[in-house]
């Protein structure tokens, strides 16, 4: 049975703008590999709320679950708990039990539990709630799309919440093999030897540094025997 897939879509004018570097991706990327689930795709879309709307349902369309990240806080340009409702077609508004964990959140603060608080306990209809341990205001999951905060460390919490409840499938493996050759150089062989094992993914990335620069060659796949003897072959041509 195929490994389960997913996308992630970035949301905010301060990752296109240049502004804020994310590192959302790439901490998901480890987590799913690690749960059996290939990433297969990353969008990066501005505060725009077609533009979000378009997005979710195009990448929910494709693959088993799409993550959010950006767009859930407290201030005008925080649309995507909309945008998201108007992909499923579905209402949105002030959730009792959302509405509950941020007053009682802000009373133990001892700050005002005001409107522009308020708008994080909007949650579309149906959704489920994602549990929040650093700063309470929850994100949530309807269908296949999990939505959750921009900031690195409310994300990686999100993640680890949502995680539990994923179906994932074999562990992600790979391995890697560093030759100072450059592409040009080693890809007829290597290609020919992808064909061999079209169950793998094979890739090359060259590289340059200290002077030298060459290649180095992954291959990833579920099933650990072949992607050893795979390995073994790949030495046996450059090693």
């Amino acid at each position: 049975m195929p490994n389960p897939t997913a996308a992630m879509l970035v949301i905010g004018d301060e990752i296109l703008s240049g502004r804020t570097r994310d590192s959302n991706m790439h901490f998901l990327a480890g987590v799913l590999t690690q749960r059996g689930i290939r990433l297969v795709e990353v969008r990066v879309v501005a505060d725009d709320h077609g533009a979000i709307v378009a997005a979710v349902n195009a990448l929910r369309a494709g693959v088993d679950h799409v993550f959010t990240s950006g767009g859930i806080g407290p201030t005008h340009d925080d649309i995507t708990a909309d945008a998201v409702a108007a992909a499923f077609g579905v209402a949105i508004g002030k959730r009792a039990d959302a509405m509950a964990l941020l007053s009682a959140h802000y009373a133990r603060q001892g700050l005002e539990f005001n409107e522009a608080r308020q708008r994080m306990a909007r949650i579309p209809d149906g959704a489920v709630l994602i549990d929040n341990p650093v700063s309470v205001a929850p994100g949530f999951s309807v269908g296949n799309v999990h939505v959750m905060a921009g900031v690195p460390r409310i994300f990686e919490a999100m993640v680890a919440s949502v995680m539990p409840g994923l179906t994932g499938g074999d562990p992600l493996l790979s391995q890697s093999l560093r030759v100072e050759r450059g592409e040009g150089e080693i890809a007829g062989a290597f290609g020919a030897l992808a064909a061999e094992y079209p169950e793998l993914s094979m890739g090359s990335y060259p590289f340059q540094s200290n002077g030298l620069h060459g290649t180095n060659l992954v291959i990833r796949g579920t099933d650990a025997a072949r992607l050893d003897e795979a390995m073994g072959r790949l030495r046996a041509l450059f090693g």
